[in-house]
């Protein structure tokens, strides 16, 4: 099978279970409690710290320096004796009539603190994670359910700058229905991202607003062919006919021409495809590896029959052969090897009777069929797979897009 290539590739020039959202819930509102007893915290400490504390005023420091000069002055004998004590016995008189001042104002000073503390204790206490709670039940969201961390992860990726850019392109074609350059814009985009049915949808699309070139009639096969999981259907084929008709140099046309070749069993034919488009190709072209590694992978017929069988099973969808069935196909006439392949698409066939649900198997095996030539096979075994997966919406629904990818639908 080949993917999708690049635009322009061959164009000249270019974790979370059922209680998530609880545990989710729990881990928010202890955050909330240990915000609300730090901010409180912050508000207490000050409140308990006292203050430095004054014993005097500043009259009681006066008093003290009088007392102090009137020792010195009678000392250095400036002042009598009994002056001295008549001064001194005034002056400490003042001096306990100014502390008695000072001591009823500091203990009124520290009852009017103390209120004041505990008010602002009590505000802290209270009003802070009463006014936070009431805050956030007006401006937040405490009954919004939690996400799942698959539903973050998947809007992550929907919120992403492409599928932004998509979602932005897609509003702008539905206002718009008849903008083709949006069309042209978005069309190798959905295939780069696996969105081949509406890949094929904008190809369609840009044909029918700007006319059928051979460019355009490439790109809607390579869009059916991607849609059909690799498989160059009849429709895909007639667009890459078409696109040849009107350019018989259409590299990509050509190109697909050569699997399609490859996938119906000749293999001869495929290589003579793909060894032109490598004989007039330029040295510098991009897409060299790529018509390289699809004649690697037939080899080449004239070189060893053994190469055309090796690769014949792959395409087929059946089981790789073995070392030994590839070196004895060498031997083999075309009939045999014929046979052969039969043979390996007949044990995928009876595997898939023993396990009926693997999807892959039965999709090789209508590949398998509709590459031998043998479609009421392929048919036989659409119906079988349909019986197979009924009992799986997932699996029937990829049963049937290859069946309709296919064509098997009558």
């Amino acid at each position: 099978m080949y993917a999708p290539l690049a635009p322009g590739f061959f164009r000249p020039g270019a974790q979370s279970g059922p209680n998530g959202g609880q545990v989710d819930g729990m881990i928010l509102w202890l955050a909330f409690a240990v915000m609300t007893a730090v901010a409180i915290f912050a508000v207490l400490w000050p409140l308990a710290r006292r203050g430095d504390v004054n014993p005097g005023g500043s009259d009681l420091a006066v008093y003290r320096d009088q007392l102090d000069e009137l020792d010195r002055d009678r000392a250095a004998g400036l002042i009598g004796e009994a002056e001295a004590q008549a001064a001194k016995v005034e002056i400490s008189r003042r001096l306990l009539a100014a502390a008695d001042a000072a001591q009823a104002e500091q203990s009124q000073s520290d009852s009017s603190a103390l209120w004041r503390r505990r008010a602002a204790a009590v505000a802290g206490l209270l009003l802070l994670p009463i006014g936070a709670t009431a805050l956030y039940l007006a401006l937040g969201s405490p009954n919004l359910p939690g996400a799942p961390l698959a539903a973050r992860l998947k809007a992550i990726h929907q919120n992403s700058p492409i599928a932004n850019l998509v979602a932005q392109a897609e509003a702008h074609l539905a206002r718009n229905p008849d903008d083709v350059r949006g069309y042209e814009v978005l069309a190798p985009v959905y295939l780069r991202l696996g969105r081949v049915n509406d890949a094929v949808h904008a190809r369609r699309k840009i044909l029918a607003l700007s006319g059928e070139s051979a460019a355009r009639q490439a790109d809607l096969g390579e869009a059916l062919t991607a849609a059909a999981n690799g498989v160059v259907t009849r429709d895909a084929n007639s667009a890459f006919e078409r696109a040849l008709a009107l350019d018989p140099k259409e590299l990509k046309a050509r190109f697909y021409t050569g699997v399609a070749a490859q996938q119906d069993g000749k293999s001869e034919e495929a290589a003579r495809i793909w060894q032109d488009l490598l004989a007039n190709a330029p040295a510098d072209a991009p897409w060299l590896p790529t018509v390289r590694h699809a004649l690697a992978t037939i080899g080449r017929p004239a070189e060893s029959a053994a190469g055309s069988v090796a690769s014949a099973a792959p395409i087929a969808g059946a089981a790789t052969p073995s070392a030994a069935e590839v070196a004895a196909a060498g031997q083999m006439s075309e009939q045999d090897r014929g046979e052969m392949i039969r043979g390996m698409v007949a044990r995928l066939a009876g595997r898939l009777k023993e396990n009926g649900g693997d999807v892959d198997g039965w999709q090789r095996l209508m590949r398998a069929y509709i590459v031998l030539g043998e479609r009421d096979k392929a048919q036989a075994a659409a119906a079988d797979a349909r019986k197979a997966v009924a009992g799986d919406p997932d699996k029937l629904r990829q049963i049937e897009d290859m069946i309709r990818s296919l064509g098997l639908q009558g």
